[in-house]
């Protein structure tokens, strides 16, 4: 049988479609960015990031896009795709990626650097080029770790806990703006009802999970997986008596760790103290 004839010419890859249908629906209206966001109510800035990919945006915001084409469901359908598009990711990591967006809840414990779901774009960047991505793949790389942070928006986001050894936050990143941004992000999400961080002081001395960083997802059947990762590899763990045992370790490290209000504050000491960006 032939391959299927292309009529569109547009991309079959449900996230750049998505992008691809938002631009050409707004041309066609003729709306400029300011336009769009006044009439909808959301800032400007969110659409033009949604047409370059950058973010996905909400469910809310979607549906509200829909509306105001007229294209009920459209704009829905392609959203849903894009979201649950999984090729965006490593081959290793997808499994993860599966289970961590059907999680109720999530606890994350980090040695050495913040979790995706916390980074900001500036951090994801220089973490990710120290990997050795760059170019295109970088640029990919970035928008699908920050596109990941949708997961923690919305009425129905699960509950997160992350634990941040003392180290991740006095290891500052090379552009100080870029650094300014990744602890004012981390602030402001210490604030949400969702979201609860401790930071575990250096002092505190050797643990279970001194060399892990460890991240558990409570499923809605119950059962708890455990995804484990260093610098070069990560482990889904699912069988029950090693992930009970990484529990353990994660129940002792947050005995160790500071009570949330004192981690919000040690945060906010780190941005005190960050360097100043002139040119900011």
């Amino acid at each position: 049988m032939p391959p299927r004839r292309v009529i569109t010419g547009r991309s079959q890859e449900p996230r750049k479609r998505f992008v691809q249908e938002l631009s050409a629906l707004r041309a066609q209206k003729g709306d400029s960015l300011r336009k769009l966001g006044e009439v909808l109510g959301w800032d400007w800035s969110l659409f033009g990031k949604m047409e370059s990919g950058e973010t996905l945006g909400g469910p809310e915001v979607v549906q509200a896009l829909d509306q105001y084409y007229g294209t009920p469901g459209l704009l829905l359908t392609l959203w849903e795709l894009a979201a649950g598009d999984l090729t965006q990711f490593r081959e290793r990591y997808r499994r993860y990626m599966i289970l961590e967006a059907e999680a109720v809840s999530l606890w994350h414990y980090g040695v050495s650097v913040l979790p995706g779901l916390l980074q900001t774009e500036g951090y994801a960047r220089e973490l990710l080029a120290a990997g050795g991505a760059s170019g295109g793949e970088l640029t990919r790389q970035v928008k699908a770790r920050i596109g990941r942070r949708e997961l923690l928006d919305g009425d129905g986001a699960p509950r997160f806990r992350a634990i941040v050894s003392e180290t991740v936050l006095r290891t500052p990143l090379r552009d100080a703006q870029c650094w300014q941004e990744q602890l004012e992000h981390l602030a402001a999400m210490a604030e949400r009802p969702n979201f609860t961080l401790h930071v575990l002081p250096t002092a505190s001395g050797l643990h279970g999970l001194v060399s892990t960083d460890v991240m558990f997802l409570r499923m809605p059947d119950g059962r708890t997986v455990a995804y484990t990762e260093n610098a070069h590899q990560g482990q889904l763990v699912e069988e029950a008596a090693p992930v009970e045992g990484l529990q353990l370790a994660y129940d002792f490290v947050r005995d160790l760790a500071m009570p949330p209000v004192e981690s919000r504050k040690f945060v906010m000491r780190m941005l005190e103290e960050a360097p100043w960006d002139p040119s900011t």
